[in-house]
């Protein structure tokens, strides 16, 4: 037997396979359902492949990855061949997914339409990878449509106001650091867990964005001050050894000590986009600061006020 045919651990071990090899594999997975070959086939594609050659962000690695996890089964359990779905298959399962309760902490009802569009996406994502490893033509979600949701994310989730400044005292040094970055810097969360002490440029920070993407956003004098507090935790000389789910569950804990809901660091990085909207009433600067690609994001980021143009029109 070839020993390209051995089966795959890693990704980038999907990629070095010949045509027909990767073929076979692929077509195995789907055969028997093998989640987890399904889901080394997709990260092959998502790595080597997807969106000439732009890097995928480890967020939506994850994201897709749970899409997966929960496709497959359900696909094996409703009866769906992975190869050859049927032409309703993907409309039954955007169906299932609109109906299931959220298994959310806290939470009651039916998923989230953007969880909805997130599992969508991923399950598109993984008949890509089929149709790249020549598994399959079929792309059962390219006619499914999904409802978005009527109320604004901003609506939703709304920025923090005051609650910054009042959590502040319940956080040790790297936490209140890692508030800045997000609430007034403008960080996502994983730019700011992965800042470096030699990123601090003077009163300027380079940031390693989004699909390798890098870009520098002036650092305030007490965003500067809380940087200089820390220690770097490691060689290379970053200041943070958390990860998502450890800075989650400190943050939360000094929100609930100080009475404020915790609504997630992607509040924090709108409360820097509002505040600076506020200040220069300009979505492209502020979109530059934020490192968004397009100002239509940008926007879904602010929350306006609904008196914003009221001096403007008062004398029409």
């Amino acid at each position: 037997m070839s020993t390209d045919l051995v089966l795959p651990n890693h990704p980038l071990s999907y990629a070095n396979l010949t045509d027909q090899s990767l073929r076979v594999k692929a077509v195995q997975a789907a055969a028997t359902y093998d989640t987890s070959a399904l889901i080394l086939l997709l990260h092959a594609y998502l790595t080597t492949a997807s969106r000439k050659g732009a890097r995928t962000s480890r967020k939506t690695f994850d994201a897709y990855t749970l899409a997966t996890r929960d496709f497959v089964p359900w696909a094996q359990h409703s009866g769906v061949q992975l190869l050859r779905p049927g032409r309703r298959d993907g409309g039954r399962y955007l169906s299932h997914l609109q109906q299931r309760p959220t298994s959310g902490k806290g939470k009651r009802g039916v998923l989230a339409a953007s969880t909805v569009a997130q599992y969508t996406a991923g399950v598109r994502a993984l008949y890509r990878a089929l149709q790249w490893a020549g598994a399959t033509e079929a792309q059962p979600f390219s006619d499914v449509y999904v409802p978005t949701d009527p109320t604004p994310g901003i609506v939703k989730n709304p920025p923090y106001l005051t609650e910054v400044d009042l959590v502040l005292p319940h956080c040790d040094a790297p936490l209140a650091a890692l508030l800045f970055l997000c609430a007034h810097a403008g960080l996502r969360v994983s730019e700011a867990l992965a800042v470096k002490q030699s990123d601090v440029q003077g009163k300027m920070l380079v940031v390693h964005g989004k699909g390798g993407k890098v870009r520098r956003v002036p650092l305030g004098a007490r965003t500067r001050q809380a940087l200089q507090r820390l220690i770097p935790v490691n060689a290379y000389g970053q200041y943070f050894e958390w990860d998502y789910g450890q800075a989650t569950y400190r943050a939360r804990k000094a929100f609930t000590a100080c009475g404020c809901e915790w609504r997630g660091f992607h509040a924090a990085r709108k409360h820097s986009g509002t505040r600076l909207y506020q200040a220069t009433k300009d979505f492209t600067r502020v979109g530059l600061f934020l490192g968004h690609a397009s100002v239509d994001t940008t926007r879904r980021y602010i929350a306006v006020q609904d008196n914003d143009v009221s001096q403007e029109v008062e004398a029409w």
